[in-house]
């Protein structure tokens, strides 16, 4: 079985937040794919269902996103899943808005949901990065991911998170760079290819 778990901020008031994008891609991936309704368990909320023959549990901590790990850690202990079957999926402000990355294990970039769940799983998940842009002041940063997309990014983000549901039987079979260009290359169709900016980050 795989985890896959999307990060945010629970309620109502969050769920169109630049940092909640984790829990738009695990939402749709969700619904696109038939997934069982979602259960309030592990410190979050949880479905069941299958993807490219493999067994998946999707995951929104409902911890606020500094506590993720107790709500990861919990369900990963209760169902047996190593820390390498394990996908997340977060907001990344050093990747520009539509890009995607996905990488196993590294730094966590200041990432607080990150930053939590590595204590309490280790370090050896996978991540998805999902770019969102960086507002270019870090004084401006708390505000930026706490404000919804605006309304002139609400075509990329609903590419980006249909791209990904469709294509998540890949990253569940453990078929990482497939599933990343994949993504790419419906972004890329759709008319939203983002450029590489000067500087900007693709590693750690």
């Amino acid at each position: 079985m795989r985890l896959f778990v999307g990060l945010g901020n629970p309620g109502a008031r969050y769920s169109g937040n630049r940092h909640n994008i984790g829990f738009m891609a695990v939402e749709r991936i969700a619904s696109r794919w038939g997934f069982s309704p979602w259960r309030t368990r592990f410190h979050g909320e949880s479905c069941e269902g299958e993807l490219g023959g493999v067994k998946v549990l999707l995951l929104k901590p409902t911890t606020f996103m500094n506590e993720s790990g107790r709500s990861v850690a919990e369900a990963a202990r209760f169902f047996k899943i190593e820390t390498k079957d394990v996908a997340v999926f977060h907001d990344e402000l050093d990747l520009a808005p539509a890009k995607i990355r996905v990488k196993t294990g590294g730094g966590n970039a200041g990432h607080n949901g990150l930053r939590s769940i590595s204590p309490a799983i280790g370090n050896d998940y996978v991540r998805v990065r999902l770019g969102i842009g960086h507002p270019g002041d870090r004084n401006l940063v708390h505000s930026y991911v706490l404000n919804d997309f605006a309304k002139s990014e609400r075509d990329w983000v609903g590419c980006l998170i249909d791209a990904i549901a469709d294509n998540a039987g890949l990253l569940a079979k453990g078929e990482d760079n497939g599933f990343q260009n994949k993504v790419h290359l419906a972004l890329d169709a759709a008319g939203f290819a983002a450029p590489t900016r000067p500087g900007e980050r693709t590693g750690d």
